[in-house]
């Protein structure tokens, strides 16, 4: 897969797609629809398929003291965007310039002058230009080719968007996210050293920082852990949150990985939240919080064992 920052130049030959146009944060079921609406008309039409997204997210622009909310960072939704068979991929730098353009000066300048696309598939409510004037007809009216895909309904799952996602996640409700999905969420992220209060206390953990991602719902998890460079999943017991026993101020991620020893520092992991099995909790010792440790673990290996 070709990646092109519309900042410089696009070649001739990345040119003349049939083209997704979108955000694409979740890369959800819907999202999918969509592609593969592009796929369909690139293969019969033996041209190139392609995405249009912007990066960073316009919500990021608009309005920067949210809190993080990304389903999937860049690197994230690249690597999904590739799985569901795209070939090009073109970043728009979405600024306050990009943000001014009227919905005709978009078509001219990024549409036409940049990437000339054969087709166009966007969701049927997509918007675009100042004001988010732009819309299918505009496009229609510039002689481009569209099609449109409804992204948002699916008649066994209900409404399917980024929104209903990020609610699931922020509550912990796991199973739901990841059907809307249409695959598993994970965070990623390289391990930091931390105040090695896990390792004083018999459970060393593997900590992260969420960045731009989106916090799920603060507690603890049964989760699976991919280590760089490893090809099988392990198990782990994963607190996600701000540790009110160490009055931690910024969440974290914290993977204690059952029946692993070794130094991770500096490695990426991937972490797969399956269940939240409780809230996070201030105990009244340390004694009580290892207790709970020790049973969190045991009920954990019971979940994933199934």
């Amino acid at each position: 897969m070709r990646v092109f920052d519309l900042s410089s130049p696009v070649p001739p030959e990345a040119c003349g797609a049939s083209i997704a146009i979108g955000n694409f944060d979740a890369v959800h079921l819907g999202h999918q629809a969509l592609l593969a609406e592009a796929k369909r008309i690139a293969d019969e039409k033996k041209i190139p398929f392609a995405v249009l997204t912007f990066e960073p997210h316009p919500r990021r622009l608009f309005r920067p003291d949210d809190a993080p909310f990304r389903i999937t960072p860049i690197d994230v939704k690249l690597e999904k965007l590739k799985s569901c068979g795209v070939e090009i991929v073109y970043i728009c730098p979405f600024n306050w310039e990009l943000a001014a353009l009227s919905a005709d000066a978009f078509i001219i300048q990024i549409l036409k002058n940049k990437i000339a696309p054969c087709d166009i598939v966007i969701g049927s409510d997509f918007h675009f230009g100042h004001n988010r004037t732009g819309n299918a007809d505009a496009l229609r009216t510039a002689n481009l080719s569209v099609h449109l895909v409804d992204l948002k309904s699916d008649v066994h799952r209900g409404i399917i968007s980024a929104t209903r996602i990020r609610g699931c996640l922020q509550s912990g409700h796991m199973d739901e996210a990841n059907e809307l999905l249409g695959w598993e969420w994970e965070i990623r992220g390289e391990v930091i050293h931390g105040n090695k209060r896990g390792r004083e206390i018999g459970y060393p953990t593997a900590n992260i920082n969420l960045g731009e991602t989106i916090h799920p719902a603060y507690g603890i998890y049964a989760t699976r852990v991919l280590i760089e460079g490893e090809a099988e999943w392990r198990q782990a017991a994963t607190n996600i949150g701000i540790r009110p026993m160490f009055e931690v101020k910024t969440g974290l991620v914290e993977a204690h990985l059952l029946d692993y020893t070794g130094d991770l520092y500096g490695k990426t992991l991937r972490v797969r939240p399956v269940r939240k099995i409780r809230d996070e909790m201030k105990f009244a010792s340390l004694d009580d919080l290892i207790s709970q440790m020790g049973r969190d673990c045991l009920d954990i290996r019971n979940i994933l064992k199934k």
